[in-house]
């Protein structure tokens, strides 16, 4: 009988690590929702790290402690933090801008997991409103693969997305113009 259940459980582990090796070696998360503000009042919001405390869904330690570069806007500007388990630790630069359609960034994750991303806000006008997307890709390594069989890695960070997307629509909606 045990015999049995060791040959389960190694032909399991195995169908398990063939299945993840067939998975995309590309991860991509995407998001988006129309705020009633102009494309330059948004970009502003998203292209200064120091406008992100408003509308951040990762504000989740109030014990976070935060480091940003000299310039916190535009090109080079460059944003650190160390928090609880629920932020992690990481940095965020970003790398290109085209005010006010789109700011690209890399992502660094150190904690829990490491892990660096590609990370796009686009923007555009849409008659009375803007639609902003906020997008993550990634190369997925063989040990992402095969977590993401047992975590839906688009609807955790997706969720996030959709969360700071509704935060930062308050904050532009709010703010005069």
């Amino acid at each position: 009988m045990l015999k049995i259940f060791a040959i389960a459980v190694i032909v399991l582990l195995a169908v398990i690590l063939i299945y993840a090796a067939t998975k995309p070696d590309l991860f991509h998360v995407e998001r988006a929702i129309d705020i009633k503000a102009p494309p330059e009042k948004i970009f502003g919001l998203i292209n200064d790290f120091r406008q992100w405390e408003a509308w951040s869904p990762y504000n989740k330690d109030p014990a976070m402690k935060r480091t940003y570069s000299a310039n916190t806007s535009g090109k080079g500007a460059h944003y650190a933090w160390e928090g609880n388990k629920e932020v992690g630790q990481g940095e965020i630069t970003i790398t290109d801008t085209t005010p006010p359609r789109e700011i690209d960034m890399e992502l660094h994750m150190i904690k829990p997991f490491e892990g660096r991303n590609h990370v796009v806000f686009s923007i555009e006008a849409a008659g009375d409103s803007t639609k902003v997307i906020w997008a993550l890709e990634d190369q997925h390594t063989y040990f992402l693969k095969v977590l993401s069989m047992f975590i839906n890695m688009d609807k955790m960070i997706g969720n996030d997305f959709e969360v700071g997307l509704a935060k930062l629509k308050a904050v532009a909606e709010k703010q005069p113009t």
